[in-house]
């Protein structure tokens, strides 16, 4: 009976899931937030709590988190990171310190004390790598000029958690400095040892693993990344940060038959995580802190498009990309919810978790809009504001400028208008007699009465004779 309830109940969640992520593809936005809310339904205090497929759904939530992070390793090679660190690093310490010192005033301000501003800094300032491509790729942007800024900052974000899980897990476990410093010194080493192996040895790696077979490569890469998982989760160091290695350290063909094949189980078990994240907040725990929620959310997403506009300009991109690459790291979701689960597991702060949930709900659907109307807006701004582009603006196609004249506009051969450049700035230069004649009916027409008197009619005759009026003007000068 135990097994009958617990194969209705999850089979039920993954269902429910799925149409989920139907009616989130339908309208082409995350399903994170329906995620999210699901397991606000079937967690304690919701519409139907669980009992049976709790302690399933929270191993499951675990391997998501793992997946999650080799994924995200999967995306890149142990150079790019190298490289990305030699060159991006100013806009990862920029996006530090902009998006994770609001998320510690704000928790020093609710009175959390410093252990959960160190949680809730992490919160604030980590990106969502997923929500970010699947909007990339949904608006086109792939090959944009702002999309390699982008990548840079959340590829530094990520290499930043190989070092920040490990200290927010020690403060969490409440060990002493020097535990804490060990335990950080043993991440740093893990870390720096995978890095130098996958960027020495990554072929060997890939080729040892590489296999014709998706059946044999599957379950090579997924038993080798749960085995450096536990192994590093046994020396105090994140599981998800030891997938994530492993993710840097497969490469080439290898990376992307796993990449194909994992894709659809990343999906599943991240989507347990994200219900397993609801199940363990109080919906009634929720309307007490969206104030500051809301309040928190509005001032990182600024905070997140000054990033992204900065690190733009530092690259040379142009004053659109520049809003663009702001407006699309605003979106929070998996990573801000991995740091909370760690803070919700240890029973630090009630109030964070809630926190958190809603602060991930507001961003995960404003994201998106901000992604697509950023640059928009900006550019509506700046014309409301003032004249003219903005400094670094793409050039404007030059439209030829209208003659500053007193009469109608002339034209010479070809239909080849007489500009003010060709007449000066205030007149233009008759090229024969009949367009000296129009001029002058012209000049007496509107000027009549501006006309200065100098004790004498004009010569007509010598007006509508281009030799005479340039002999009067020498006469004139002279």
């Amino acid at each position: 009976m135990h097994s009958a309830l617990f194969l209705i109940e999850f089979g039920a969640i993954i269902l429910g899931l799925g149409l989920l992520g139907r009616v989130a593809g339908r309208f082409r936005f995350s399903p994170i937030p329906l995620y999210l809310l699901a397991g606000l339904a079937f967690g304690e205090g919701g519409l139907l709590p669980l009992g049976a497929s709790e302690e399933f759904v929270a191993i499951g939530a675990e391997i998501g988190v793992i997946l999650l992070l080799l994924m995200l390793g999967l995306e890149y090679t142990a150079s790019d990171l190298v490289s990305n660190l030699k060159t991006q690093y100013p806009a990862g310490l920029v996006d530090f310190v902009l998006n994770a010192v609001p998320g510690a005033v704000a928790a020093l301000l609710l009175g959390w004390g410093p252990v959960a501003a160190v949680v809730l800094a992490g919160v604030t300032w980590i990106s969502s790598s997923g929500v970010i491509a699947k909007v990339m790729g949904d608006l086109g942007r792939i090959g944009n000029r702002e999309t390699p800024v982008i990548l840079s900052i959340l590829v530094l974000e990520d290499l930043a958690m190989a070092v920040y899980l490990p200290i927010v897990t020690a403060l969490l476990a409440g060990v002493g400095l020097a535990a804490g410093s060990i335990t950080l010194a043993i991440a740093l080493g893990v870390a720096g040892v995978v890095l130098f192996v996958a960027l020495r040895y990554g072929r060997v790696i890939s080729r040892f693993v590489s296999s014709d077979d998706p059946e044999k490569l599957l379950l090579v890469v997924l038993g080798l990344t749960l085995l450096v998982a536990g192994i590093a989760q046994q020396l105090q160091v994140s599981a998800a940060v030891g997938a994530f290695l492993v993710g840097i350290a497969l490469s080439g063909e290898v990376a992307e038959g796993a990449h194909t094949l994992l894709s659809p189980l990343r999906d599943l078990f991240a989507a347990v995580f994200f219900v397993f994240f609801g199940l363990h907040t109080d919906p009634a725990s929720i309307p007490p802190v969206i104030l500051p929620a809301f309040a928190l959310a509005v001032v990182t997403a600024c905070t997140k498009v000054a990033t992204g506009y900065w690190a733009a300009r530092r690259a040379g991109v142009g004053v659109r990309g520049r809003w663009r690459a702001g407006g699309t790291l605003v979106a929070r979701g998996e990573f801000s919810i991995v740091i909370a689960g760690l803070a919700v597991t240890a029973g630090i702060e009630p109030a964070l978790g809630p926190l958190a949930t809603a602060y991930v709900l507001i961003l995960v659907v404003v994201g998106p809009l901000t992604a697509r109307y950023t640059e928009p807006l900006a550019a509506r701004l700046s014309r409301l504001t003032g004249p003219g582009e903005p400094p670094g603006a793409a050039p404007a196609v030059r439209r030829t400028p209208e003659p500053v004249t007193h009469g109608p506009v002339t034209h010479g051969p070809a239909g080849a208008s007489v500009t003010a450049r060709d007449a000066g700035p205030d007149r233009e230069v008759p090229r024969d007699a009949a367009e000296a004649r129009e001029a002058l009916a012209a000049h007496d027409a509107v000027d009549r009465d501006s006309v200065v008197d100098r004790g004498a009619e004009p010569d007509r005759e010598a007006l509508a004779d281009p030799e005479a009026l340039r002999d009067r003007d020498a006469v004139d000068r002279a």
